[in-house]
């Protein structure tokens, strides 16, 4: 057993089809081109086809990490996969992606659903399986296809979310290391961003739609987020959430090099970049030309960050992901 655990490699993939700014403004001509950009910070997102579903995107994920040469199918142990859209009730999609990948037969695989906080929870998880010894290599994919979820006349959450999975090796060893986890869940928010039918609770669509005072449908068959109260939720918990994090990893505020949020929206983390007085400079977006990709926006950052430059080398990054659930979790990176 090891006391440390490590990501060795990230790699994503988006989905082909590609819904700009101008084809939501040509379905909603109260929008415009400018107007999106500035409020939500979205120039482009990439949306899963008909017939694509988030295992698929998480297998070409997982091609790609392999392609990059830093580790190899048959050193896996163990398949962790992310998801709120999964292709089936059962079998769990994490089984039905080993067979697909064609990694070995006796490894782990599993599923777990959570949105926003997915990928720092899926680290805990990762982290939990390396140091407890039962597994040396853990590939953990993030996978998402909100867009099925969506009204087409849902005209705020259209400009918002995009599709995209992700796959990170987590090890013994690698480019970073995985600190001590703050995580945190409040359940009484769960009905404020929401699919409420066609799981077992209300299995039959309830065909209840009707529209807000905005044009916006609000309906039990599509996602339904209340955005005032996600924006409040967010302020209680966010900074808080800093702050645990960074007495648990030992280190003051000045001393992270990078931080990376959830990129939920330009508003939002332009608000909590300020209320937590974080520079310009050490606060990474990575939201323009993908969207809001809910669990893979963490994982889609590091790797920009990575290839860009930004993330270096003697480098603390702070990861905070936050959202449906309610939930949110935080974790330091030493680079």
């Amino acid at each position: 057993m090891t006391e440390q655990a490590y990501i060795k490699d990230i790699a994503y993939y988006l989905p082909q089809t590609v819904v700009t700014n101008d084809d939501i403004v040509r379905d909603f001509p109260e929008w415009s081109v400018a107007k999106i950009a500035q409020k939500v910070g979205v120039n482009k997102r990439h949306v899963a086809a008909p017939d694509e579903t988030s295992a698929d995107l998480a297998v070409h994920a997982a091609e790609k990490l392999f392609a990059q040469g830093k580790i190899a199918k048959e050193d896996i142990d163990y398949v962790l996969f992310c998801t709120q859209s999964p292709d089936y009730f059962l079998p769990t999609s994490a089984c039905v992606i080993q067979d697909r990948l064609g990694l070995r037969r006796n490894i782990g695989a599993l599923d777990f659903n959570l949105g926003c906080s997915g990928y720092v929870y899926g680290l805990s998880l990762a982290k939990g399986l390396i140091c407890g010894g039962i597994a040396r290599n853990v590939l953990l994919l993030t996978g998402e296809t909100y867009n099925k979820y969506l009204h087409s006349r849902d005209k705020g959450n259209r400009t918002i979310f995009g599709d995209a999975a992700t796959a990170t090796v987590v090890s013994t060893e690698g480019i970073a290391e995985i600190g001590t986890f703050s995580l945190g869940t409040d359940g009484s928010g769960a009905e404020n961003l929401i699919v409420k039918t066609g799981g077992l609770r209300h299995r039959d669509k309830a065909d209840d739609t009707v529209f807000d005072e905005n044009g916006n449908p609000v309906s039990s068959d599509y996602l339904y987020m209340n955005g005032s109260e996600i924006f409040t939720f967010t302020l209680d918990n966010v900074p808080p959430l800093i702050n645990d994090v960074l007495a648990k990893n030992h280190l003051q505020q000045d001393e992270v090099g990078l931080f990376v949020f959830h990129q939920a929206n330009k508003y939002m983390l332009d608000f909590l970049r300020k209320k937590i007085k974080i520079a310009p400079e050490r606060f990474y977006n990575c939201l323009s030309e993908v969207g809001n990709t809910v669990s893979c926006t963490i994982p889609i950052a590091l790797r920009e960050a990575m290839d860009d430059g930004t993330l270096h080398q003697s480098m603390s990054v702070l990861l905070a992901g936050f959202g449906v659930g309610y939930s949110w979790g935080g974790v330091v990176l030493n680079v």
